[in-house]
């Protein structure tokens, strides 16, 4: 199949590193090659605000877990600056370095969810969560329940939070077991072959349906409501990610 990403199976550190390899791009920095994000970030953007409805009202308290380097926390942050919002930054000291500071942001240097002074000074207090393209390094650095049940804690009464970006091998094969799938395997590979596609494998150390559903379930059994969505047909890899979006009533 294609899609192959020489980012592929980062952790914690390593983006420390990356964040400080001054050859590499800003998209690099975050674990993707140029083509798969240069040119896109307006689009993912805009898919992002039209999720986090609060987003777009004003004086909220907003919560960014791994933003990263590139155009996304700049907008975000360009965003938050026009909507009077209050904006923090959860990522290591070498990524937050790469952002621009403002009084309205306040930066915290850590692995989530091991933020104590984070978690405790925002508990119930923050209207919107966002987590994008992060989930996927959280099953290799974390305990996953507990960087789900941390960051429910810390939502406000009618709070949004949006795990974006969600590789799920499950979609992902079906996509490639499809026609449409083929088509789009042999195009970006210019290949004849089709993709190898294996269903009702366990793949370790990937997020799969069963994985995506487990945290719709544990969002749930806490009182949030959660919902999978599909992404913008417009986003680059929308064919084989995915969003989750929980509520707080």
């Amino acid at each position: 199949m294609s899609d192959n990403n020489p980012f592929a199976n980062l952790n914690y550190e390593d983006f420390k590193r990356l964040a400080r390899d001054q050859a590499l791009s800003k998209y690099e920095r975050i674990g993707f090659p140029d083509a798969y994000r240069k040119g896109a970030e307006e689009a993912i953007f805009a898919d992002i605000c039209a999720k986090l409805s609060s987003l777009n009202q004003s004086g909220k308290v907003v919560l960014d877990i791994g933003p990263g380097c590139s155009d996304l926390p700049l907008m975000l942050i360009e965003l938050c600056r026009a909507h009077g919002h209050v904006l923090h930054l959860v990522d290591s000291e070498e990524m937050l370095a790469l952002l621009p500071d403002a009084p309205f942001v306040t930066k915290a240097a850590g692995l989530f969810p091991n933020c104590a002074e984070v978690n405790e000074s925002l508990r119930s207090r923050v209207d919107v969560i966002l987590c994008y393209s992060v989930l996927h390094y959280v099953l290799i650095d974390t305990a996953f329940f507990r960087f789900l049940d941390t960051a429910l804690s810390l939502l406000a009464p009618g709070g949004q939070m949006l795990i974006g970006d969600i590789p799920n091998i499950s979609k992902r094969k079906r996509f490639f077991a499809s026609e449409n799938g083929v088509r789009f395997h042999q195009a970006f590979m210019n290949t004849s072959e089709r993709p190898e596609v294996a269903f009702n494998r366990i793949e370790h150390d990937q997020i799969d349906d069963s994985v995506v559903f487990s945290l719709l379930q544990r969002a749930r059994a806490q009182g949030f409501d959660a919902y999978v969505l599909p992404q913008s047909a417009e986003l680059p890899m929308a064919n084989r990610r995915e969003d989750i979006l929980i509520v707080r009533p």
